[in-house]
């Protein structure tokens, strides 16, 4: 295992395991308000400090590990089930018109950022973390509907799939049987990456309220309710940052690592 693959499994683990943690234990309730103790410094009690209700920050990043990994997971989910069928299929049926069909539809969607989608979403049936999902899960479909394909056309013109045409297969089992266990590999990648972004992207759209809404915490609601704050209080601001940008670099880190462990040329380059 390559130290890339290995720091990065070491920060995506952290989060995972106190996402998890949140289920079962947190230092203090996140929802509850202790105007008394609000803006302490991090301390003995308080170990991340409290914010301007009173609440424990510490509590709140536990949770808000919860919100963003279920977001982003479901995300990433919802584009590999739709994405992944879809270059398959373009790829079987390279320059026909449903080729097209799907292509020219993946444009579209790339045309709009996850961001426009949330407004388009919110402004008919209102925030919340369910249409942030299906914001950031729209524009993961053709991320992978394109990945796939680009991985898939090559394999088309190999012999054991010239062969499998032989035996009688059909497309739709050639793709299922011998294209997609020959492009997982690079899925499985782009699926980590697609969830680093998808950390990101659910943060952006809770900075801008149309993400997980009060009184869920989220590490980017956490950012924008620091902005005004800042001076006095910059730890407001720094510890959901930090959140953010370790969870996103543990995760491109074990993409990366990925990517060199289940390749097998550069597997051949390293020994």
């Amino acid at each position: 295992m390559s130290r890339t693959l290995f720091l990065g499994a070491i920060l995506s683990s952290l989060v995972i395991l106190a996402a998890l943690l949140s289920f079962l234990w947190t230092p203090f309730d996140h929802t509850a308000m202790n105007i008394p103790e609000k803006l302490q410094r991090p301390g003995a009690l308080h170990w991340l400090g409290t914010d301007h209700f009173g609440r424990d920050i510490f509590s709140m990043i536990m949770v808000g590990a919860r919100t963003s990994l279920a977001v982003a997971l479901v995300a990433v989910g919802i584009g590999m089930a739709i994405g992944i069928p879809l270059g398959l299929t373009a790829a079987a049926r390279k320059g026909s018109w449903l080729d097209e069909l799907i292509m020219r539809g993946n444009d579209l969607v790339f045309a709009f950022p996850s961001l426009v989608i949330a407004i388009l979403i919110t402004a008919i049936f209102g925030p919340g973390a369910i249409n942030a999902i299906i914001a950031i899960g729209i524009f993961n479909i053709p991320v992978f509907a394109r990945v796939t394909r680009g991985a898939a056309l090559p394999l088309w013109q190999r012999e054991f799939i010239l062969a499998a045409q032989v035996a009688g297969k059909g497309a739709a089992r050639i793709s299922a049987e011998h294209i997609l266990p020959n492009v997982a590999n690079l899925l499985i990648v782009q699926g980590t990456i697609q969830f680093s972004l998808g950390i990101l992207a659910e943060a952006g759209l809770s900075y801008v309220g149309l993400g997980a809404q009060p009184p869920t915490p989220s590490w980017g609601r956490m950012l924008a309710d620091a902005q005004t704050m800042v001076s006095l209080a910059p730890h407001l601001a720094i510890i959901p940052g930090s959140a953010i940008v370790l969870t996103v670099l543990g995760l491109n880190l074990m993409g990366d690592g990925l990517r060199d462990w289940l390749d097998p040329k550069l597997r051949e380059g390293r020994t």
